[in-house]
């Protein structure tokens, strides 16, 4: 791997944590959310990521593939006096863990982080590489 591919290998990491806490982010806004029904009411999303081939073989890559909706179970709630309780009382929120999502965006930062720590780390050592000839 040449040492200028490892800006490219690391631009694709961040793009792909970016989504990520976007993706963590909307999540999060719509934690309290209510719904009348499972159909309607908001549904968390997950981020699935994928190797990446950049040129040659030994150069790899990330990228988000998809963003799915997570498949476990709706929180229902017994609110009978709530504006959205449907017909047995009940209202829907969505299935967002707020504890999980908070470890989720506590470790997209922290790779975003060191993938911006790669890429200053290379600039650095680009430039030292520069000078040697001075």
């Amino acid at each position: 791997m040449a040492l200028s591919s490892i800006f490219d290998v690391a631009g694709t990491a961040l793009t792909a944590q970016s989504k990520r806490l976007n993706v963590v982010a909307s999540n999060l806004a719509n934690a309290d959310s209510a719904s009348t029904s499972a159909d309607t009411a908001y549904h968390a999303k997950q981020v699935i990521f994928q190797t990446l081939n950049l040129g040659s073989s030994a150069d790899k890559g990330v990228k988000v593939s998809a963003v799915v909706d997570d498949p476990s179970p709706m929180h229902t709630v017994y609110e009978p006096n709530h504006p959205l309780a449907n017909a047995e009382g009940y209202v829907t929120y969505p299935n967002v863990n707020p504890v999980e999502e908070m470890v989720n965006m506590i470790s997209a930062s922290r790779s975003y982080q060191n993938e911006v720590d790669v890429m200053n780390t290379t600039k650095s050592l680009l430039q030292k590489t520069l000078t040697l000839g001075q």
